[in-house]
């Protein structure tokens, strides 16, 4: 038998190994720490307001989408913004102004009730919303990261729309009632500022009570319903006992009520109740803002 030389054995072309197969996505090894975490911040006041101004287009985008939606398919669209008001204010009107004989401090009832439901409504439809913002939204809170706080926000800014509507028919009634109109209507726009931070500290903290326990938003309107009748929106400050005032102070939306008629009718403003409610107003603001933040971790677990 010869032996093949060796230039034969180059000569000879062996079978190649087969090429390893690829590494299924299963099998790819991950690392053990992971690379980013997206987590909530820690439960302080500050509220990294640099990350929500990055997010200031998806807040836009948010506030558009509710106001869109909410007059979607209706056969009225926005006239609901003023027929709500109006509606009620008749039915106030009716009822305190001509049984009850409620005062209304030297104004037409019809103005003077109107003048105060203008910010409570607003505040009302508000926080009934953004109470379950977060809870509507749950696809988009367990799969995109953003500060979580641009939901309720957005909320409360989409029912600056109906305000600012419903304010074109008080404007309206004021001409008809002969009512001037003096500088005093400049604190319209601080007061708006107001009673949107109060919307916002209520609604807030309501979102992410809601997130946790669901009965939050059977409760609501019946705490609301409560909250209407101890703020001064059918009756003025004066018609309560002096020695109970001061419990009217209590109340963030007192000053935000008589400060709305005050601008509006050019009379001397409550600086004391105004100063009351800013108050209440920041703390509330803080202490929800601070809950808000502590239960955050939670709500893509919850949800």
């Amino acid at each position: 038998m010869s032996k093949l030389t060796d230039e034969a054995l180059a000569s000879v072309s062996l079978p190649s190994a087969p090429a390893p197969a690829e590494a299924s996505s299963d099998e790819i090894e991950r690392p053990r720490v992971p690379l980013l975490t997206i987590g909530a911040g820690a439960p302080w006041i500050g509220t990294e307001a640099r990350d929500l101004w990055a997010h200031r287009d998806l807040f836009w985008f948010l506030a558009w989408r509710d106001v869109k939606v909410r007059y979607k398919q209706t056969v009225l669209g926005v006239s609901w913004a003023v027929l709500q008001p109006v509606l009620t204010m008749i039915i106030f009107t009716l009822l305190f102004g001509r049984l009850a004989h409620v005062p209304s401090e030297g104004e037409p009832y019809p103005i003077f009730v109107y003048a105060g439901l203008l910010p409570w409504n607003f505040f009302s439809t508000a926080v009934t919303n953004s109470s379950n913002s977060l809870v509507g939204n749950a696809t988009l809170i367990t799969k995109v990261y953003f500060p979580r706080l641009v939901i309720p926000g957005a909320t409360v800014g989409a029912a600056l729309v109906d305000f600012a509507i419903a304010t074109t028919v008080l404007l309206a009634m004021m001409f008809y009632y002969g009512v001037a109109v003096g500088w005093s209507i400049l604190m319209a726009l601080p007061l708006v500022v107001l009673v949107t931070l109060v919307a916002i500290a209520v609604g807030m903290w309501m979102s992410a009570l809601n997130v946790k326990y669901r009965d939050v938003r059977y409760a609501l309107p019946f705490l609301m319903q409560i909250w209407l009748y101890v703020t001064p929106v059918i009756y003025p400050v004066s018609f309560i006992p002096r020695q109970w005032r001061w419990m009217l102070l209590l109340n963030p939306m007192t000053g935000v009520i008589e400060g709305f008629r005050s601008a509006f009718f050019a009379r001397p403003f409550e600086w004391s109740a105004l100063g009351a409610s800013t108050v209440l107003t920041l703390a509330l603001l803080a202490y929800a803002v601070f809950s808000f933040r502590r239960m955050e971790r939670e709500f893509a677990d919850i949800i």
